[in-house]
């Protein structure tokens, strides 16, 4: 087993690449533009999975991003979000409207609190702690999905891409959210850490990986990334790490794998915050358990669509970067 506190550089790993696009265009047409080179299998009923935000949380996506997203390129679709499983403006379904409400995702879109209506198990495919996962009833009501993920830090993650966005955004809040993160009959409701919690949480997501598929595309936003997750809303660490750009591909792995490789790819005055986060929550396990499980490829061919597609190297993609707030 491979330490999640151990980066792994890209010459270290073995096997295929797949496809990750780049644009350095933080923008709602950078967004738009990311988006059309990995829409190919977005048929039928779309679903895009977005962390919303706890109340006025500062970090999240920009709205009119995701705003002119869904109107000028997925106007029937909607946004899906499942209720937390901590106290506070998500816990329960109420709570929830509210606070999508005062984000203002309701001004301009639909939104599907997944488990409002109940919950299914749909199959975890070799796992060792799942064989089924608790999910939103109203995932089944989908065809496509598009997890479009705002890349961040986590307090017990290490690291939130698209394995965290839907290994636990799409697990119902009480049943599934509980079987990644607390062993039954113990008190703490937080009990499951580190390694055994990165692949808990990786499991769940190759489980709606594989619901979808090969109906799924992964967009990572590489901006406002304060080494605090969305759901810690406006109590979130400061933001200190640059604005690098945005992802896209159609490999979880690849996307999860490029998004760590461009933080690391910052000179160490700039990297140290996020990277340190990662490596003492273990979060590169994450990536390494995704390997194990076959859910896509950690090595990938870097395209800058900013540059007619060239292929290019994450030390390339930081170039120029500024400190935050420049």
């Amino acid at each position: 087993m491979t330490s999640g506190e151990k980066y792994i550089p890209y010459s270290e790993r073995t096997g295929n690449e797949s496809i990750v696009y780049f644009t350095r265009e933080l923008t709602s047409e950078g967004l738009r533009k990311i988006y059309s080179r990995i829409n190919e299998h977005l048929t039928g009923k779309v679903a895009i999975k977005l962390h919303t935000g706890e109340p006025k949380g500062p970090n999240i996506i920009p709205r009119e991003w995701v705003k002119d997203l869904i109107t000028q390129e997925l106007p029937t679709s909607h946004i899906v979000e499942t209720n937390a499983y901590y106290e506070g403006g998500r816990y329960t379904t109420e709570q929830h409207r509210e606070t999508l409400k005062v984000n203002g995702w309701t001004e301009f879109a639909n939104v599907d609190i997944m488990d409002e209506r109940g919950t299914a198990l749909i199959p975890v495919k070799g796992g060792k702690y799942f064989t089924n996962m608790s999910v939103g009833v109203d995932m089944l009501n989908y065809d496509s999905l598009l997890v479009l993920t705002h890349f961040k830090g986590h307090a017990m993650g290490g690291f939130g891409g698209s394995g965290k966005n839907i290994g636990i955004g799409c697990a119902d809040g009480r049943i599934g959210k509980a079987m990644i993160h607390t062993t039954p009959g113990q008190p703490n409701q937080w009990d499951i850490v580190e390694e055994e919690f990165m692949e808990r949480m990786m499991e769940s997501a190759k489980a709606t990986v594989d619901y979808f598929a090969p109906n799924i595309a992964f967009i990572n936003v590489l901006r406002n990334m304060s080494v605090s997750c969305d759901c810690e809303g406006i109590y979130a660490e400061p933001v200190v790490t640059p604005n690098i750009g945005i992802l896209a591909s159609l490999d979880i792995l690849a996307i999860d794998s490029a998004s760590v490789d461009l933080v690391y790819a910052l000179p160490e005055k700039f990297r140290h915050a996020l990277a340190e986060r990662i490596e003492s929550r273990h979060g590169h396990r994450q990536l390494s358990y995704m390997k194990e499980l076959g859910m896509g490829n950690n090595k990938y061919i870097l395209l800058d669509i900013d540059k007619d597609d060239k292929r290019i190297e994450p030390a390339e993609a930081v170039e120029g970067v500024k400190p935050f707030g420049e």
